[in-house]
């Protein structure tokens, strides 16, 4: 045998598509630019892969954006379970969210803001719909949260909070200093003391 062409020939099948890898590709430019700024074509050139191939791992534009949300939510998102803690006061778990938000959302500046946020800004109503969805849920573990020691005050703080980070978000996009953000963030966390102080913990 010609060990010339034993060296050159590729053996075995080639090397398949990394869907997860991709995914993972793909969440950084929807972060970056937004989702209806991404086009199939920006998605297949990022991923080295054909408009066949791309249907074929994912579906559509708004099946990749789901698999985002969903790896976003497990990797990058803000870690309530750590942060909301029963063993702490309400507001000051909440000061401490809204802070960490804040420094999240400048962390990466060609990614800046929440992605679960901003698209939920985003013009197709598939991926609107999904990451509306996710907020919902995180809004959902806010309240609950606060209700179980706050239950009067569970939604008017839960809403306060939501409107918060979906502030921080938009101006963290719109290119806000880190140190300007998290003043506005330490301002919030004030606001919540004062309002849940005095109350039953």
């Amino acid at each position: 045998m010609n060990s010339t062409e034993s060296v050159s020939r590729p053996r075995g099948r080639p090397r398949r598509f990394d869907a997860e890898q991709g995914v993972a590709t793909a969440q950084h430019l929807f972060h970056a630019r937004g989702y209806d700024a991404v086009s199939i074509a920006d998605v297949t050139e990022a991923l080295g892969i054909n408009p066949p191939s791309f249907y074929a791992a994912f579906g559509s534009k708004a099946g990749l954006y789901a698999r985002v949300l969903d790896r976003y939510s497990a990797t990058d998102a803000l870690p309530f379970a750590d942060l909301l803690r029963p063993d702490r006061p309400v507001a000051e778990c909440l000061a401490a969210l809204l802070e960490m938000a804040a420094r999240q959302y400048v962390a990466d500046p060609a990614a800046t803001g929440c992605l679960v946020v901003e698209g939920t800004r985003c013009n197709d109503l598939e991926a609107r719909e999904a990451a509306r969805s996710l907020q919902a849920g995180a809004e959902v573990v806010i309240r609950t949260y606060i209700a179980a020691r706050h239950p009067q005050e569970a939604q008017r703080v839960a809403d306060f909070v939501g409107t918060a980070m979906a502030g921080l978000s938009a101006k963290a996009r719109n290119g806000f200093e880190p140190d300007r953000l998290l003043a506005i963030a330490r301002m919030a966390g004030r606001a919540l003391m004062q309002e849940l102080s005095g109350k039953t913990a």
